[in-house]
């Protein structure tokens, strides 16, 4: 069954390229022109993944991603004109997975959405619960809990913290999470884990200044810590 992807962008044009070259990768494609449509489609067609332009009337993406977030864990890649790196990074930290800039290679584009579609799809296959320091994550329900207290953490989120508690103790380098999330280390990617490292923190640390759980590991990257001393 097609996957369906849901496209918003201000722009008909955009919205049209985008639809013909996913369509013709087999993809469902879904469109909305700003955030309020996007609300409704997302809400009545559920899609798979969400490619969510930032600058739009109505509503922007950054404000969709606020709302709609706290509804769905539906992955979201953002679309964006926008190329400097504090509009990226409050676009990852707010709960979006990944970025594309335009102009963008529409190859490029359907990569992205292959690897996070697969990655989703690799952690609901293979249901595991991992328990660590406190920390229990299920993949099979994509569920967190840090001391017994459910967390909600953002597909992106999940998969680096389950990559993590996969071995603790092992320290991984940012472009060892890239190739587990992403299937492949896309070259200037790895800001983004600084990023999803740092939001996670807030979430599942009792001071994420002092990390208890997800370590830095200097010169290397970062891993989860084996036992709590």
């Amino acid at each position: 069954m097609a996957k369906t992807i849901l496209v918003v962008d201000d722009k008909a044009g955009v919205r049209t390229l985008v639809r013909e070259y996913l369509t013709e990768e087999g993809f469902r494609v879904v469109t909305a022109e700003d955030g309020r449509d996007a609300l409704y489609a997302a809400r009545q067609e559920k899609p798979d993944l969400i490619l969510l332009d930032i600058m739009m009337p109505e509503m922007g993406g950054y404000e969709f991603i606020r709302v709609y977030t706290q509804e769905s864990d539906t992955p979201i890649i953002l679309l964006t004109a926008k190329v400097d790196e504090p509009d990226k990074v409050l676009g990852l930290e707010l709960g979006a997975d990944d970025y594309v800039t335009k102009p963008f290679s529409p190859r490029e584009l359907v990569a992205r959405i292959r690897a996070v579609l697969r990655r989703v799809e690799k952690s609901a296959v293979k249901p595991e619960v991992l328990r660590a320091a406190g920390v229990m994550l299920d993949k099979g329900g994509r569920q967190v809990k840090v001391g017994g207290r459910p967390v909600d953490l953002t597909p992106t989120e999940f998969d680096i913290l389950a990559a993590l508690m996969s071995a603790p103790g092992r320290a991984f380098s940012r472009l060892d999470l890239l190739e587990r999330l992403q299937g492949v280390a896309l070259e200037g990617a790895e800001r983004t884990i600084d990023v999803h490292i740092r939001k996670l923190r807030t979430k599942i640390e009792p001071d994420p200044s002092v990390p208890r759980y997800v370590e830095t590991v200097f010169g290397v990257g970062y891993r989860f810590r084996a036992d709590e001393e």
